[in-house]
């Protein structure tokens, strides 16, 4: 009988305390989903700059000038496509490292 009772009383020890532990853990996450702290969290990146849709944007119309600075010099034909240099056996090295030929992009500029 004293076997059972201590059993239960450790269980019920047990219980309580996971229980309140849940509790906690339940409220800190209530506070920090909470409408306000999100818009405060959202404004504090936005400020740093980090992980802000007006970084994205920002990153977005530059790789956009780029492309189209690319494309504009393939029309123009200001652009040397290496991989026409290329044998079959050779590779290109950026870095040390083997990429696409098509990867690389090499501009002539045509100053006065």
């Amino acid at each position: 009988m004293i076997r059972r009772l201590s059993w239960f009383a450790a269980g019920v020890v047990a219980g309580v305390g996971v229980a309140r532990s849940a509790r906690r853990r339940v409220a800190r996450t209530a506070r920090r989903l909470s409408p306000t702290n999100v818009v405060a969290r959202v404004r504090r990146r936005a400020e740093d700059g980090i992980d802000s849709v007006s970084g994205a944007v920002r990153e977005g119309r530059l790789a956009m000038r780029n492309r189209e600075r690319e494309l504009r010099a393939r029309v123009d034909r200001r652009i040397d496509p290496i991989d026409r240099r290329l044998e079959e056996d050779e590779t290109v090295l950026v870095d040390g490292a083997p990429i696409e030929p098509g990867r690389v992009v090499v501009m002539r500029s045509d100053r006065d």
